[in-house]
């Protein structure tokens, strides 16, 4: 086993943002690995991303099950192989307490709004209907709340006068895979801690913990 941070993926689609994290892992000198991929989703592509990049790819299914013992299973199944973090990248599961005391500050999500702003599903849609002029992603750690646990890092993006939902979806997309492989990477080197609530970073000489898009 490797000296790297070993972080578990979790997705239920199209793993964009699993992707990103994919192929900042697989640069030379990068502090992570990705140890497993687990997908509620059978059908999910994520876990053919997982297959093709020669990560371990798992389902777990959830249907008829108490979440509480679906929870276990994955605890079961990142422990097995040796994860120290956990990313989420698109699951669309809410984690319960048997999860998160396993891996207490140490679970990281992407979500496509400035949080405390449009939280739970379809942020962008969210900030596009209210006619918001700064949209952009959040990088938090993950708490019993939905979308309300500690802010790690944000990005952000103007609303233009020619979007349409879904311009904007891609912008702030774009925005994401730049935004979430760089708290990866802060947390594989032990970089983020929380005290009182809120997140730290020892932040790398020349970064900071924002980001503009485009």
């Amino acid at each position: 086993m490797s000296d790297r941070t070993r972080f578990g993926v979790l997705v239920s689609g199209s793993g964009t943002n699993l992707q990103a994290l994919i192929d900042a892992s697989m640069t030379d000198g990068h502090p992570a690995e990705i140890a497993v991929v687990i997908s509620n989703n059978e059908e999910a592509f994520g876990l053919e991303r997982a297959r093709q990049a020669g990560i371990p790819a798992v389902h777990i299914g959830h249907k008829g099950k108490e979440r509480a013992v679906f929870d276990q299973e994955l605890v079961d199944t990142l422990v097995a192989h040796g994860v120290e973090w956990v990313a989420l990248a698109g699951f669309m599961r809410i984690l319960t307490p048997t999860f998160l005391s396993a891996f207490h500050n140490r679970v990281i999500n992407i979500h496509p709004a400035l949080l405390p702003s449009f939280p739970g599903t379809h942020g962008q849609k969210q900030a596009f209907a209210a006619g918001v002029r700064i949209t952009g992603a959040t990088v938090h750690l993950v708490d019993s709340g939905t979308d309300t646990g500690p802010i790690v890092a944000q990005g952000a993006v103007p609303v233009l006068e020619a979007d349409t939902e879904e311009t904007l979806q891609q912008r702030i997309l774009s925005l994401e895979h730049c935004l979430f492989p760089m708290v990866f990477r802060w947390a594989a080197e032990g970089r983020v801690s929380v005290t009182d609530g809120r997140a730290s970073v020892d932040l790398p000489e020349g970064e900071q913990r924002f980001l503009w898009g485009a």
